[in-house]
């Protein structure tokens, strides 16, 4: 695996604070047959695999500015360059004994992000990709997938819970959507729904009211690995916005318009 220094540091980070999750996630499935349930264990692994993450990254690169989901923004002496971090998508997967969920990392530099890693540490598939040197699963390069028809496409989505106010409109790309195509997935971690885009296990994928967290690392791996991205409206910016479309190059306009209600 080789890239870059900072991609080294991202991926080292990854490892070690995903290391520390699987060991923590052991311990919530016991959790899930007590009185209290797991959910305070859950967010002190949160944080500390954020801590983990934070120490390594910062030491290496003591100048950059910071983004995490636990410990909000920090500027840095560099305002050129910023870390984005998840330390750990698909919280309530994870929170539920279900091993699908990841650490996400991303560096932006004026604007950009040019260094991703997507590590979904329960299944050992660690996800990466620098700008213009391509996107990778371990050490297998990931291409988007090749169909071109929307009736053969699997999409994901998160649809939204409690009370957020996007369920409506999701309803409605629901229901637009699924008599056009072969089945819609919502497995709950947003980084992890990008990095299938990437490997071409998903045709495209959508969501509303993210964070740049949630998204900033995958947007990378899909448009490395050949796919298309935008906002959902024209004009705005997935990152500010949190409104997302990614799909492959031949998908991308037919499932757009689809979401879109064209």
């Amino acid at each position: 695996m080789q890239g870059s220094a900072n991609l080294n540091l991202m991926i080292k980070a990854a490892r070690k604070a995903g290391r520390s999750l699987v060991k923590d996630f052991r311990e919530v499935e016991n959790l899930q047959v007590s009185s209290k349930g797991p959910g305070d264990f859950v967010s002190r692994a949160d944080r500390e695999a954020e801590r983990i993450i934070k120490e390594d990254l910062m030491t290496g690169r003591p100048t950059y500015g910071w983004l995490g989901e636990e410990t909000g923004a920090t500027d840095g002496a560099d305002p050129t360059r910023r870390w984005i971090v998840d330390p750990l998508d698909g919280t309530t997967n994870f929170l539920h004994g279900m091993p699908h969920w990841a650490v996400s990392i991303a560096l932006e530099h004026k604007g950009e992000i040019v260094s991703a890693v997507v590590f979904d540490a329960a299944k050992d598939e660690m996800f990466w990709a620098e700008k213009g040197a391509g996107a990778w699963m371990n050490d297998s390069r990931m291409r988007v997938s090749g169909r071109r028809n929307m009736v053969d496409a699997v999409f994901a989505t998160g649809v939204p819970f409690g009370a957020k106010s996007t369920l409506p409109a999701t309803l409605q790309d629901l229901a637009r959507l699924m008599p056009a195509c072969a089945g819609v997935r919502r497995w709950g971690a947003a980084s992890l729904d990008l990095a299938y885009v990437a490997a071409g296990r998903y045709d495209g994928y959508w969501e509303r009211e993210l964070k740049a967290w949630d998204i900033a690392a995958g947007l990378l791996l899909v448009k490395e690995a050949g796919g298309f991205v935008s906002a959902i409206r024209d004009g705005d910016e997935p990152l500010e916005k949190g409104a997302i479309i990614a799909a492959n190059e031949g998908l991308f306009d037919p499932f757009r318009k689809i979401i879109r209600g064209e």
